[in-house]
């Protein structure tokens, strides 16, 4: 049985490392009344800006949410952007000693347009090429700057270019040389790449093609045939593939699995949800807890996050409160 006051007591006793894809989210808010005469598409009458961390930054805003200190590795850009994301970052508690500014590309920004709760379209601002050795050199120098320091690694992958098989595989091999749990968030083309590591992170949708799986998936059967696959191709120690709505299903080294049903009373927002899964893994897996352990503390705040608009953290009362209602 988890006693969740004391798990969250230990949250504030550690330290993450967060390396990844940094962006800006940036939601428009309005009503939507009528069809545009010019083509038939909704127009939406703004009535509210939101902007917030995404990414390797919502992962990081995650963490300190729950109280624990982190450790940000990524890139932004020279811009205003990249000034204001930083802002944010260390307002929220993160330590943004290791970002790095690159002349060389934009600040990732995602905007998203919602229209009566819905979401309308979603435009991306991004540089995804890959980054340059220099730059990939100083993101290493910082890794190996803070990861005596930490208690886990998180791999925040987003597919906008820091993260590059030489870099996982440099990463990784520190990571298990100081006998530190590293957590993967994957991206689809780099799955393969995910070798030793502590746990891995994958929506259903990533999980298949990731792995190039030629089977049908009908059922939790089929679920659990991929998942044991993943864990033998990959020598991962576990893994917990997220199944939207239908929650999550957990696997470790020894062959155990459980399927974890969602928690959500409603879902608003699947945005993050992602990042909030796999912060609260890393902070459990920092305290010492196993996998089973850390998958039912997610998922409860998973539970939270998908039911508020936007990007979202969770707070301790909010965790709290969820474990005295189930």
């Amino acid at each position: 049985m988890i006693k969740i006051n004391d798990v969250i007591n230990e949250f504030k006793k550690i330290r993450v490392l967060v390396i990844g894809d940094s962006m800006m989210d940036k939601f428009i808010h309005g009503k939507v009344t009528r069809l545009s005469p010019e083509a038939p598409v909704p127009i939406v009458k703004v009535e509210r800006e939101v902007v917030t961390a995404g990414g390797a930054g919502n992962v990081a805003m995650n963490i300190t949410s729950l109280g624990a200190k982190v450790n940000l590795v990524s890139i932004i850009g020279d811009d205003g952007a990249g000034s204001e994301l930083q802002s944010k970052l260390r307002k929220s508690g993160v330590e943004v000693d290791g970002l790095i500014v690159d002349e060389n590309r934009p600040t990732t920004i995602k905007t998203r347009v919602i229209g009566n709760h819905q979401q309308v379209v979603r435009f991306d601002n991004e540089n995804t090429d890959k980054i340059s050795s220099p730059v990939l050199d100083e993101i290493f120098k910082n890794v190996e700057n803070y990861i005596s320091e930490v208690d886990s690694v998180v791999i925040s992958d987003y597919g906008k270019g820091i993260i590059s098989g030489q870099l996982l595989n440099n990463i990784i091999k520190k990571a298990n040389s100081c006998k530190k749990p590293i957590l993967v968030d994957p991206k689809i083309e780099h799955f393969l790449f995910y070798q030793r590591v502590t746990c891995l992170t994958p929506n259903l949708n990533e999980a298949i093609n990731g792995m190039h799986y030629k089977y049908p998936i009908n059922n939790n059967d089929d679920i659990k045939n991929l998942g044991n696959e993943i864990l033998d191709k990959l020598h991962c120690e576990s893994l917990i593939i997220t199944l939207g709505e239908n929650g999550m299903m957990v696997f470790d080294k020894n062959g155990k699995v459980i399927n974890l049903p969602t928690l959500a009373k409603e879902v608003f927002d699947v945005t993050g949800a992602g990042d909030t899964v796999i912060s609260v893994v890393a902070m459990m897996f920092a305290c010492g807890h196993s996998i089973i352990q850390a998958a039912e503390v997610a998922n409860h705040a998973a539970g939270i996050v998908v039911g508020k608009l936007g990007t979202a953290t969770v707070l301790p009362d909010e965790l709290k409160a969820a474990f005295i209602g189930r």
